[in-house]
């Protein structure tokens, strides 16, 4: 056996049999389709280093297309891993900016149009002289409408008929957009300036324009990876098609069921249409998930099952690959405030037991519900990193820190070794290890530059791992690292709790996933009136599901504010009677009209006496400023209690006694009928049938004899 094909065996040694087939296909047309969590990016760099290292090419001849510079930078480092270099791996707007810089100069009469940092100053001027009274919020509508235009190949002539055919909602009178449309293309070419999409449509045009500029392309790329291919543009479409000419050695990776950006002109109508394209493509399904327990795995193949349309044509069910854990957690609060503290209370609580604050996120369909969890987070010290806010190379603590390492390298910091260079140089900006602050906006600053000094640790590993030197890393090159990483937007993980929305969450996972908010209006949320939108929002909630590898919790407040009105479930996950979550009321079964409220009762705070007007407030006895000690074992003993007693009475857990409940039983330990009947949420049939039990937990007594009492009176 040669040396390579020992190399080529053990690239395929570690891939099952699927990924092993989607390597080693024949080149020409490739389609895999990958379910969450299934390898995907092992399967597509292996696949290029397999080409690379059997001698169909050199990696200056790949070109792998990616949707995001952090899933490029991930792929450049797997294949530096596998020993191959060269790839061009990025994104499209990065590739295709990267060509009409050293191309495109002479087509533009020798001075290329300058990229708009924000094109939201074009859009007000268009406005203006289209006559159109706008607002900023308004023009960052017609922003986003005008970029779904050009991304779906409809120009300003065009785009009142196009969007009167497909029946899109337009943010202003259709004939005002195309106006304002026409006027911003206009503003762009006055001012020598172009957007993003510009720069795909210039490229395309470029390229199928100028024979001796695409031969020149055609023969350096050619071989061409097409990741998260679902989420292609028609405009993006149009330039792969450019780049590839009359060939057909292209491999595509994407999955229908996680078509989630078609706001953005995303379809997944060349994934869906690929094997027809190419007759002879090969068609490779991957649905082992090495990510998501059997319990996460199965609430996703549950959700995905019932969609329709053309994806559901492709969807794939997954088989999970891990061991058990545990159940996914359901649970219904009485309001979105209760909700974002008891989130907040667990994620803190994982914290406690030793799972990384990196490894929690908390995931919601709309950016606005952010606020409510950095607020509850930051209340029990919790950091948090929201993802969408600004780029991590961009935070000034992050540009600060770099400059402080970078002037340290020509000074005696700079010949220490790297380990205890970075800490020493990060002194000058106030950082020191093991010093947090408690949280909040100081928390995150600090860890961001924290994940700084993690990442050096890292290129040390790397730098062993790959046997690149045999002395030590240096400062300055780690420092020449930093830059690599910035210039591609390559960030490292921060330590903090994740705050995302269900779309910024696509392509990342955790250890444990709150997928909140989950009322009907919200998710799906009420814009999407056609079967199409909300077969989308169903693929967003599985986008969600998905991210978690061991532990999931599905959550809602049944009112948006403390006594407001009750919301429904959200629909898709209503008809699963998931424990902690109401069933679906028999549609056969009248409706009973609901009596009418009586006045509340004034309470005061047992600690300050002021008037308590808070729900939870007044439901635990105090203000948030005099809180009462809770005793955590109590509190988790009736948990467990609560959930085996609903179990075993076939019902959800919170209509047992819901967590603000548990917890001012865990704050007062009360000892007789007459204290428990006294807590908010205590009637007489709870304190009938619950009493003995809960008084047998308060007094010290196990969860199995809890349990055995509340058998017993039942």
């Amino acid at each position: 056996m040669t040396s390579r094909d020992r190399e080529l065996d053990e690239l395929l040694a570690e891939l099952d049999p699927e990924q092993r087939q989607a390597v080693t296909a024949d080149p020409g047309p490739v389609c895999i389709l990958a379910g969450a969590g299934t390898g995907k990016t092992r399967a597509v760099t292996h696949r290029i280093a397999w080409r690379v290292n059997r001698g169909d090419m050199r990696g200056q001849h790949v070109t792998a297309v990616t949707f995001t510079a952090r899933a490029a930078g991930e792929m450049r480092d797997r294949l530096r891993g596998l020993g191959v270099s060269g790839v061009n791996a990025r994104t499209f707007h990065s590739a295709a900016l990267r060509q009409l810089r050293y191309f495109g100069t002479r087509r533009f009469g020798g001075q290329l149009p300058e990229l708009a940092g924000s094109t939201l100053k074009f859009i007000g001027i268009a406005a203006a002289r289209a006559g159109l009274q706008t607002t900023r919020n308004k023009n960052f509508d017609l922003a986003t409408e005008i970029e779904w235009a050009a991304s779906s190949l409809i120009g300003p002539d065009d785009y009142v008929g196009a969007i009167a055919k497909i029946g899109r909602d337009a943010p202003a009178a259709p004939e005002d957009v195309a106006k304002v449309y026409a006027a911003y293309v206009e503003s762009k070419r006055r001012a020598g300036v172009m957007d993003f999409a510009d720069v795909l449509a210039h490229t395309a045009d470029m390229i199928t324009e100028d024979e001796a500029t695409a031969d020149r392309i055609r023969s350096q790329y050619r071989f061409f990876v097409v990741d998260e291919y679902q989420d292609v543009t028609p405009l993006q479409q149009r330039l792969l098609d450019a780049w590839m000419g009359d060939r057909n050695d292209i491999t595509v990776v994407g999955d229908a069921s996680q078509t989630i950006y078609s706001f953005t002109g995303a379809t997944s109508k060349y994934l869906l249409d690929f094997t027809r394209r190419h007759r002879d493509a090969s068609l490779v399904r991957l649905v082992r998930d090495y990510r998501s327990t059997p319990q996460v795995v199965g609430l996703a193949n549950q959700i995905i099952a019932e969609s329709k349309g053309r994806e559901a044509a492709m969807r794939l069910e997954l088989i999970g690959q891990r061991p058990s854990g545990p159940d996914v957690f359901a649970e219904t609060y009485a309001d979105e405030a209760e909700e974002a503290d008891m989130v907040a209370r667990r994620c803190s609580q994982l914290i406690s037991s030793g799972l990384s604050a990196s490894e929690i996120a908390v995931l919601y369909r709309t950016n606005a519900q952010s606020q409510a969890y950095e607020e509850a987070l930051a209340n029990y010290g919790v950091p948090t990193v929201v993802t969408g806010a600004a780029r991590f190379y961009d935070r000034p603590e992050v540009r600060q820190a770099i400059v402080a390492l970078r002037s340290a390298v020509k000074t005696d910091i700079g010949e220490m070794p790297l380990a205890e260079a970075v800490p020493a140089a990060l002194e000058a900006v106030g950082w020191r290890p093991d010093a947090a602050p408690s949280g909040g906006a100081q928390r995150e600053a600090y860890e961001a530059v924290t994940a700084l000094a993690g990442l050096a640790v890292q290129f040390t590993e790397q730098r062993e791992a790959n046997n690149e030197n045999d002395s030590d890393p240096t400062l300055e090159e780690f420092c020449a690292e930093l830059g690599r990483r910035a210039s591609e937007q390559h960030a490292p993980a921060v330590e903090g709790v994740t705050l995302a929305s269900l779309h910024a969450a696509k392509g990342l996972e955790w250890d444990a996933v709150f997928l909140v908010g989950l009322a009907d209006g919200t998710l799906p949320t009420t814009f999407a009136r056609t079967d199409a939108a909300q077969e989308e929002e169903r693929r967003l909630l599985y986008v969600g599901i998905t991210r978690a590898r061991e532990r999931l919790q599905l959550s809602y407040g049944l009112a948006r504010n403390p006594g407001g009105r009750e919301r429904k479930l959200c629909r898709f996950l209503a008809p699963l009677g998931l424990g902690g979550f109401p069933r679906m009321p028999d549609p056969k079964t009248p409706a009973v009209r609901q009596k009418s409220k009586k006045a509340a009762k004034v309470l005061d705070c047992t600690g300050c006496g002021k008037p308590l007007t808070d729900a939870r407030d007044r439901k635990l006895g105090h203000c948030s400023d005099c809180p009462a000690t809770m005793d955590e074992e109590l509190f988790e003993r009736m948990r467990e209690w609560r959930v085996r007693v609903a179990k075993e009475d076939g019902k959800p857990a919170f209509t047992v006694f819901t967590d603000v409940t548990l917890i001012a039983i865990a704050e007062q330990s009360p000892t007789s009928d007459t204290q428990l009947a006294a807590l908010h949420g205590i009637g007489k049939s709870k304190l009938d049938k619950y009493g003995p039990a809960v008084l047998c937990l308060v007094k010290g007594g196990s969860v199995e004899e809890a349990v055995a009492i509340s058998q017993g009176v039942d």
